[in-house]
């Protein structure tokens, strides 16, 4: 909304220009991030007392099962009670913010904010089956595997209809090559590739989302890095430098990325050890869809491995823990996701988090540091 500010400025008599000049700002991509990065900040910091208080009222709160987690109920026993499906305060402050800063007839953006909304309605169904209607399993994982998939087919073929990114959606760009690997990945490799990026990291940060504050505290520095690489991304001048894919209007998904890290820190203060409110999956699939999502849009997929190095320790730490168990009959961790196998490892649950969010924010800088290395 701001940003109109800026085009009706440039159509008033050059009297009322002078006066109205500071609406100039609101045609910088890097001012109105920031600033979206604020207003996100500020308003989950306003609306989350009153969020919080209106859950207990629902009696929406977390429930520790004794008969799966064993010695982790003991550590994770005071969490009971604890408010969740918090991730409604997080995609609402990204979404006003979003509407108030960005340029709202942006393609791209719109993708962004319907992915973000999207996954956030299968974390909300998935909450309210296990905290309202009492089903402690939720949501089916096959049912939330298909609607995710389901989702990323839907992306792909808006992509691959429109001209303007037909092209770029079959790419494969790979960090530190300056030019695509594959030009053209085809319909189908190209489908699954997507797919794969977008539901891997919804359900990446689904899986880092089970201690005070870890999640969001990953999700924060993820977000910082890919607002640095959207805005360079959508900058000709910079993609041009840099000698990564110009993408038009990818600026704006640098805004999106800047309401999200401002949102992340605003939740950050209520979740933080001990937590007053959880995200729940109607945050952490919302948040994971949006990471998810971005990357695909600038093409800096395969980034996500290292910017994400958490989520992807977090994910691979269950698929290996599985798999050995059902190959051998053997644990490789001592409890997956990682976090836990810690924990049970006696680090406190500060520690391990805090650790993690140096990992992750290390993870972060050599990730937009592949900008310059090609």
């Amino acid at each position: 909304m701001f940003y109109w500010l800026y085009t009706l400025w440039t159509y008033m008599p050059d009297g009322i220009k002078e006066v109205l000049s500071p609406l100039r700002l609101f045609q910088y991509v890097t001012v109105r991030a920031f600033c979206g990065a604020g207003t996100a900040f500020i308003l989950c910091m306003v609306m989350a007392p009153w969020t919080i208080r209106y859950l207990k009222r629902l009696r929406v709160g977390q429930y520790e099962r004794k008969e799966y987690v064993g010695q982790l109920y003991e550590l994770h026993a005071g969490k009971e009670g604890t408010p969740t499906m918090g991730g409604i305060l997080i995609i609402f402050s990204v979404l006003i913010s979003v509407l108030l800063w960005g340029q709202v007839d942006s393609y791209l953006l719109w993708l962004a904010i319907l992915t973000f909304v999207y996954m956030g309605l299968i974390g909300f169904w998935d909450d309210y089956l296990k905290m309202v209607r009492k089903n402690s399993d939720g949501l089916r994982a096959r049912n939330k595997f298909a609607l995710e998939v389901l989702f990323g087919i839907v992306m792909f073929i808006s992509l691959v209809s429109v001209p303007e990114t037909h092209e770029k959606v079959l790419q494969l760009m790979v960090p530190f090559i300056k030019e695509p690997v594959i030009h053209d990945m085809g319909i189908l490799a190209g489908c699954l590739f997507m797919c794969g990026v977008i539901v891997g990291t919804t359900n990446a940060v689904n899986l880092t989302d089970g201690l005070d504050g870890l999640a969001i505290g990953c999700t924060g520095s993820v977000a910082m890095g890919y607002m640095i690489m959207s805005y360079v991304a959508g900058h000709a001048i910079f993609a041009h430098y840099l000698l990564i894919p110009y993408i038009r209007g990818a600026g704006e998904l640098a805004v999106f990325c800047g309401c999200i890290l401002g949102a992340s820190l605003g939740f950050l203060w209520y979740n933080c050890h001990p937590a007053s409110v959880f995200m729940g999956d109607t945050g952490s699939l919302a948040l994971g869809g949006a990471i998810g999502v971005v990357a695909v849009l600038i093409k800096q997929e395969l980034v996500l491995l290292i910017m994400g190095g958490v989520f992807v320790i977090e994910a691979l730490s269950v698929i290996l823990h599985v798999m050995s168990f059902r190959l051998t009959g053997k644990r490789i961790f001592a409890m997956s996701p990682l976090h836990h196998h810690f924990e049970l490892r006696n680090w406190s649950e500060t520690q391990v988090v805090v650790r993690f969010w140096i990992i992750s924010i290390i993870c972060a800088i050599l990730g937009v540091l592949t900008l310059k290395i090609r």
